[in-house]
């Protein structure tokens, strides 16, 4: 065994600062990740107080024939493009709720909802949707 003479071993003068600058550098780097996402804002433009306009809704619905329904009344197949030109055209931009009948033909909603999309209506929800979701977990 080799003995080690007290005199070899100095005190060191000298910090050892790898550790701090790796600390500095994983702290630098938390803050580029987190500041930015702390300081988004993203603008939102909310109705201003209790006079605040709700859009006219229509109701377009299709019975288990096919029929077509505007707000409850018959209308002809043919006349349904214009009176959803003139729903797109409309200033207060009006929401158009769509149901059709559990009975009703794939085919005939697929047609109906293209003549939607041909008007240009963007704001659209369906309705009375539920049955569907429970014959699905049915499934």
């Amino acid at each position: 065994m080799t003995q080690v003479r007290a005199e070899e071993f100095q005190p060191m003068a000298e910090i050892n600062t790898t550790p701090l600058i790796d600390l500095m550098l994983v702290l630098l780097v938390m803050f580029i990740i987190i500041v930015p996402s702390a300081t988004h804002k993203v603008p939102v433009d909310l109705p201003t107080g209790p006079g605040a306009i709700e859009p006219p809704v229509h109701r377009l619905d299709l019975d288990a024939a096919g029929r077509v329904y505007w707000d409850g009344a018959p209308i002809a197949p043919e006349a349904l493009g214009g009176r959803l030109a003139a729903f797109a055209a409309d200033p207060a931009e009006p929401v158009l709720h769509m149901n059709a009948d559990s009975e009703t033909r794939y085919e005939r909603f697929d047609q109906t909802l293209a003549e939607v999309s041909r008007a240009g209506i963007t704001r659209l929800g369906f309705v009375n949707n539920g049955r569907f979701a429970s014959a699905i977990d049915r499934r």
